[in-house]
């Protein structure tokens, strides 16, 4: 899961930012609460209701129906179904049509083109958004994490700062974190998300900066402090799925996979995302359950059709799904649109990489596999796809330094790819 789980928690963040400036209105609101998350991980289906109850009493409400926008943004969120994508590109439609320009609904654009992976798209939205009220924090927010994702890192760190500028908080030192562990900085990263525990006011907001303190630890090794951090996630927030999921990742790696499976199976039900069900359907094949892992793939298979039908980008996932479980052609096909749209991103360079050695265009794909390591970002399954990349174009001696890299930095990195990295480590060897 490790290989899925930032970037899709990060188009995550970049709907919730938003929510609590939707949920308020247009220019002149006052500011959104400090999380980066929204406020709680309850599902906002009375809020929609309310909403729409709101609007058929006074139906030229543009604030309402930004409202309502974010509030379909969220429950899509919330529960993995994009049908809510087309309803809240109606509401936020209608709040402009009510107001042209508005700067809060035109955030509210872009947070549901980030959630759509059209960060292009999310760009040029908050660029008209501060065109108009350029002091929106969450405006910036929202165009951080896009720029995050183009792979316009230092212009990403750029809106950071006007950010902080504007409003310190927790979502801001979430952000501050992430620009710091791309680039390698884990123990700026690690204080700026302490920091951001800190400063959260809402139980959402601290159990989201433990999740990625949690992960963190994991990706560096530090397995103890992975499980602390998920389970003190838990302890304020229950409800937050993703530090169920981490703590499975803990258990697997400690021995205990049937509790491992367990979790996973709980996440899974409540939260079919693909990132949770690969996570769960690796888990069950490196156990020896390999027709449960095939049903958990197909539900991966049927979610990514269901996600590319109402409006989702899902070609960089789905090259590295593909690569991994399915065939290499329609990886290639899958990683070649990805990398033509975000060519500067290290993960879409990634699973670009990754395709193409699948099928068997290794040396092809060895310069892209080490642009996808420049900054410096700790995770072992960089470096184990580079490394693994590297043996196969003929570079014994770089493949065992980054296999060893990517051992080093947590040896039980993957149920399925940490075993197949100290197996080739070991033949290089």
């Amino acid at each position: 899961m490790q290989r899925w789980t930032r970037r899709a928690l990060s188009g995550a963040a970049v709907v919730g930012a938003a929510v609590a400036l939707l949920a308020v209105g247009a220019a002149g609101s006052p500011p959104a609460p400090s999380g980066t998350e929204p406020a709680g991980n309850v599902a906002p289906d009375g809020s929609i209701a309310a909403l729409q109850a709101d609007l058929e009493r006074v139906p030229g409400d543009f604030r309402s129906w930004t409202a309502l926008g974010g509030a379909y943004v969220q429950q899509a969120r919330l529960t993995a179904d994009p049908s809510y994508y087309a309803k809240a590109e109606g509401a936020f439609d209608k709040a402009l049509a009510l107001r042209p320009e508005d700067d809060g609904a035109l955030t509210g654009q872009a947070t549901l083109a980030a959630a759509r992976h059209d960060f292009a798209g999310a760009v040029a939205l908050s660029d008209r958004a501060l065109a108009v009220n350029p002091d929106s924090a969450t405006t910036w927010a929202v165009r951080s994490d896009a720029l995050n994702e183009l792979g316009r890192y230092d212009e990403s760190l750029a809106a950071v700062r006007r950010m902080a500028d504007l409003r310190p908080g927790a979502d801001t030192s979430s952000r501050a974190s992430y620009a710091f562990e791309l680039r390698g900085d884990v123990d700026r990263a690690r204080a700026a998300l302490e920091e951001a525990v800190q400063l959260a006011n809402l139980p959402a907001d601290k159990a989201f900066a433990q999740y990625y303190l949690g992960e963190l630890a994991w990706n560096t090794g530090d397995v103890e402090a992975a499980r602390t951090a998920y389970e003190a996630g838990l302890s304020v927030d229950p409800s937050y799925l993703p530090l169920l999921a981490g703590r499975a990742k803990v258990l697997a790696a400690q021995g205990d996979t049937t509790a491992a499976l367990g979790e996973l199976r709980t996440v899974v039900e409540r939260l079919p995302a693909p990132e949770f069900l690969v996570a769960y359907g690796e888990l069950l094949e490196a156990t020896g359950q390999s027709e449960q892992a095939q049903e958990q793939y197909d539900v991966v298979r049927a979610t990514q059709r269901l996600f590319a039908a109402n409006g989702q980008d899902v070609d960089t996932e789905l090259a590295l799904f593909e690569a991994d479980h399915g065939t290499p052609a329609a990886a290639v096909v899958a990683a070649e649109k990805a990398h033509a749209k975000r060519p500067l991103s290290i993960f879409t360079q990634d699973a670009y990489a990754w395709a193409l050695h699948q099928a068997s265009r290794s040396a092809q794909a060895l310069p892209i596999a080490r642009q996808a390591v420049r900054l410096g970002l700790p995770s072992p399954a960089l470096y184990y796809r580079l490394g693994t990349i590297e043996a196969a174009a003929g570079e014994t001696a770089a493949a065992r330094i980054s296999l060893q890299k990517a051992l080093s930095m947590n040896p039980d990195f993957d149920p399925l790819r940490a075993p197949e990295a100290k197996a080739l480590l070991g033949s290089l060897r």
